[in-house]
């Protein structure tokens, strides 16, 4: 697709984060043609470009996962001629996403929302941080595991019989970075709207906390309704059976069996159907939930005949939602995976071809594009400040 068609095109964002909420928000907004920069510490930059192994050339896969579309500017803002630097391009911009955890820390800056808002009152102040800019932990630092245990997840993650596990991949910052990114949409929006825009920025705050939290849903409903506290389940769903993984002759699959019509279909495909069918204790969802234990029993001795591939085919011939127990490179190599264009590939002077996953928002008109290769640092120190002096000039 032509990056001239991409949808905020006409919006530029000015990044100052690291580590991953702040630069995934803002990946996704520069997939979305977004003119992204990014706002680095000269001679060490984005503390995640320093998080391996592994390296390429000396670059971390971690950063190269989710800085694409964007370039990047070294600037010490602790050098008045540099913050001033700052100011100037931060009077360009559309949006500016910080993940500094401290308002008293921006606010010597100078880079605290008040001051930002009367340097550009239509830009957009987005900041991320552990626990938000109020309430009484306001401030504190935070990394994803601090929100994933604080939250609440931890602690139900694996069985009965585990100690609290953490999600292997850092859910509590990309959670953030995608709220962050709908936050600024929503205040973009709010800015330009025709009939009632305000033709002003707002402050966006999110936390990672907060994010993470609303992972809770359906379990927090349950609280809130009857005050149950959540348990670890492991893979099996609290209330609908059989809806986990099973173990088949090779290995286990995946079967999820959300309502009575595919409990039929499920029990024709794999020939229980003349008995639990007729079985009482499976009668209704409510009954296999309560005889869990003895149905899985019951399914997984069906399913030792055959392979896991064979069963998955015959599941989702007959509709039932059934699906493999892929491990990652399995995953990464799935012919819907890319099919779908989920699978980036972009060309790096240094380091050859850089693959990263792709942004899942699939559009039938302007959607998603790919540009830039993840920033070297300080790249585009000179472009884009002969592009601010040249844009002066005009004014």
């Amino acid at each position: 697709m032509s990056s001239n068609a991409a949808p905020l095109r006409h919006l530029r964002v000015i990044e100052m984060t690291e580590a991953l909420a702040g630069p995934y928000c803002s990946m996704l907004l520069g997939d979305l043609g977004a003119d992204v920069i990014k706002i680095e510490r000269p001679g060490r930059g984005d503390q995640a470009r320093g998080w391996g192994p592994p390296f390429v050339q000396g670059e971390s896969a971690y950063y190269l996962s989710v800085n694409r579309n964007k370039r990047s500017v070294e600037l010490n803002i602790k050098d008045p001629p540099q913050l001033e630097y700052l100011h100037r391009l931060l009077e360009t911009a559309d949006a500016f996403i910080t993940n500094v955890p401290r308002m008293s820390s921006l606010e010597r800056a100078g880079i605290d929302p008040n001051s930002l808002r009367r340097l550009n009152p239509r830009m957009v102040y987005a900041a991320i941080s552990g626990y938000g800019h109020t309430g009484p932990k306001a401030g504190r630092g935070g990394y994803d595991i601090i929100a994933q245990g604080e939250a609440g997840l931890m602690a139900i993650t694996g069985d009965k019989n585990s100690a609290p596990i953490r999600f292997p991949t850092p859910m509590a910052d990309i959670t953030a970075g995608i709220y962050t990114l709908i936050g600024i949409l929503t205040a973009l929006y709010a800015r330009d709207d025709r009939v009632s825009g305000t033709g002003r920025g707002q402050f966006v705050d999110v936390s990672l906390v907060d994010s993470q939290t609303t992972w809770l849903a359906n379990l927090a409903g349950s609280y809130f309704a009857a005050g149950e506290h959540p348990r670890p389940l492991g893979n099996t769903h609290p209330t609908v059976t059989p809806y986990q993984p099973v173990r088949a002759r090779d290995k286990m699959l995946i079967i999820a069996v959300g309502t009575e019509k595919l409990w039929g279909q499920f029990c024709e495909a794999t020939g229980l159907d003349s008995t639990v069918v007729a079985d009482p204790r499976f009668a209704t969802n409510a009954d296999r939930n309560r005889n869990r234990e003895a149905l899985i029993r019951i399914i997984e001795s069906r399913l030792a005949s055959a392979d896991a591939a064979d069963w998955v085919e015959k599941l989702v011939e007959r509709g039932v939602p059934a699906g493999p127990i892929n491990l990652p490179d399995e995953t990464l190599r799935d012919e819907q995976l890319r099919a779908r264009g989920m699978i980036v590939e972009l060309e790096h002077p240094l380091l050859g071809l850089v693959k990263s996953l792709g942004n899942p928002v699939h559009m039938s008109g302007n959607g998603p594009s790919y540009r830039r290769y993840p920033p070297r640092l300080g790249e585009h120190n000179e472009e884009v400040l002969a592009e601010l002096k040249a844009r002066e000039t005009t004014q």
